[in-house]
């Protein structure tokens, strides 16, 4: 299992699940926690999926799986509920200043500062990330 780091090799040091250094210098970041067994997790992944797709260049989506499952575990949990956006390896403790959240899925958003915003609570719509991520950051224009 990969774990997050201070000295990767991205900016910010943190790494997908998958292996590959994670960009998100300049980008805001939504950090969601999701779990299996969470039914409204898995209703909010086609919109974050959705969400993904449309605005990738300004806003980096990353999922962590809230129960920290193995690494194979997590990607068959992903490929099952058919996640497109990065995961991330482990969670990222005390990195944003923010607890692991208590209630799922919960979705963190990050400024371009790398400084913790804003925490959503229950699942999202693209519409409902756009104005969250709007009323946090005057720079973003969805």
């Amino acid at each position: 299992m990969l774990l997050i780091a201070g000295c990767g090799k991205a900016p910010g040091g943190m790494q997908a699940l998958s292996g590959e250094p994670l960009a998100s210098e300049g980008k805001i970041l939504l950090v969601n926690y999701w779990a299996e067994w969470c039914a409204p997790c898995r209703e909010e992944i086609p919109e974050l999926n959705a969400f993904y797709r449309e605005h990738g260049e300004q806003v980096l989506v990353l999922g962590i799986n809230f129960d920290q499952l193995p690494a194979e575990q997590v990607r068959q949990q992903a490929n099952k509920f058919g996640i497109e956006f990065p995961l991330l390896a482990a969670a990222p403790q005390g990195r944003w200043g923010q607890p692991m959240p208590q209630v799922l899925p919960s979705t963190l958003i990050i400024g371009r500062d790398g400084q913790w915003r804003r925490t959503l609570v229950g699942p999202q719509t693209v519409e409902s990330i756009a104005e969250a991520i709007s009323a946090v950051d005057q720079g973003a224009n969805f």
